[in-house]
């Protein structure tokens, strides 16, 4: 199959710090490639992949420099595709609705992953008003707030089996990765780790828009020992980090379509702890790759209990469930039947 896959331009793929949709991506397409497939990326300049690279703006936005308006790289993104778009038997897209308006027109399948939340105001008008276009979700519990959409599949994402080295050694401290938002729990993750009397290593970004929120409810609290900040980590970095964790801890408060860091700590052998919302059920296996718990108190004692799981059984569950090689097969199966109900041949 000629695959184009559009990638959203905040970030590289993959990315070279944080960036969880573009990481994704370049798993999909470098496994895609490896199929078989004539696979086009659609990205960012600096962006490394076994695919054919359609570079769009020269470097991704988050780390390229202030002054540039996104929504003027994203409509390059958008007239790239349009001139391309009979080159393809099908067109993936990963930038959520942007391109629908185009995309429609063009004649050519387009399946579109929907990788964040979508329980936004105006978001199902959007959506309401393209009633044909197939989108896939993350997870399951994602499309609640939009049920009536064109879903086509529920894929969840997977990474490279190799990518992380498992410890199957008892961790010394406890681990939090992401954004450091409130959404995503870092003061729940403080207070658990300090009540559990354990150390706390937070491997996290802080958005510009967030600086306030850590400076006020954050920085007080990291002493540089028993709670410290290691900042930004990359694939690198990330597997010391996570396989030497006795958990993760993801006390998100929010809808979670998928939750990544959680496979990234599967990958490692890692249990993690996980408050009941959004995707987390469908992800960690209550006992077994981890605990899933209804607040502080249930997470406290669960850190206690961590001990007693199999990390080997751990990681053979990632394997099982989480691995970018089943990813890649579930798309090329989507992509056969949209391109069969469109009545083109791959």
């Amino acid at each position: 199959m000629r695959i184009a896959q559009l990638a959203p331009l905040a970030e590289s793929v993959p990315p070279k710090l944080y960036g969880g949709t573009e990481r994704v991506i370049a798993w999909l397409v470098d496994e895609l490639v490896a199929l078989g497939h004539d696979v086009t990326l659609f990205a960012s300049g600096d962006s490394k992949t076994k695919a054919k690279l359609h570079p769009v703006w020269p470097r991704a936005l988050r780390l390229g420099g202030r002054g540039v308006d996104p929504n003027a790289a994203c409509a390059l993104l958008i007239e790239a595709i349009a001139e391309r778009a009979r080159d393809f038997d099908v067109i993936h897209s990963h930038v959520d609705w942007l391109p629908l308006p185009v995309l429609s027109r063009t004649g050519v399948p387009f399946p579109t992953t929907m990788h964040g939340r979508l329980d936004l105001p105006g978001l199902s008008d959007v959506l309401g008003a393209f009633p044909e276009a197939p989108f896939v979700s993350i997870s399951d519990n994602q499309r609640c707030s939009l049920p009536t959409a064109n879903w086509i599949a529920t894929i969840p994402h997977g990474l490279p089996k190799d990518l992380f080295r498992p410890s199957f050694e008892n961790g010394s401290y406890l681990a939090f990765l992401g954004r450091l938002t409130a959404e995503k729990g870092p003061e729940d993750a403080i207070r658990i780790a300090r009540a559990a009397r354990m150390p706390l290593r937070i491997a996290a970004k802080i958005p510009r828009a967030e600086t306030a929120y850590f400076k006020r409810k954050l920085e007080p609290e990291v002493d540089g020992g028993k709670i410290q900040l290691v900042g930004e980590v990359n694939d690198v970095k990330k597997q010391p980090f996570l396989a030497g964790a006795a958990a993760l801890l993801f006390p998100i408060d929010w809808p979670e379509p998928f939750g990544l860091v959680m496979i990234e700590a599967m990958a490692c052998g890692t249990p993690v702890i996980a408050y009941r919302s959004g995707s987390v059920p469908e992800v960690v296996e209550d006992g077994v790759t981890g605990f899933i718990v209804d607040g502080e108190e249930q997470a406290i004692e669960a850190v206690k209990e961590v001990v007693r799981l199999d990390r080997r059984k751990v990681r053979a569950r990632f394997e099982e469930r989480f691995l970018a090689s089943r990813m890649a097969r579930e798309y090329e199966d989507r992509y056969r039947e949209l391109i069969a109900r469109g009545g083109r041949r791959a």
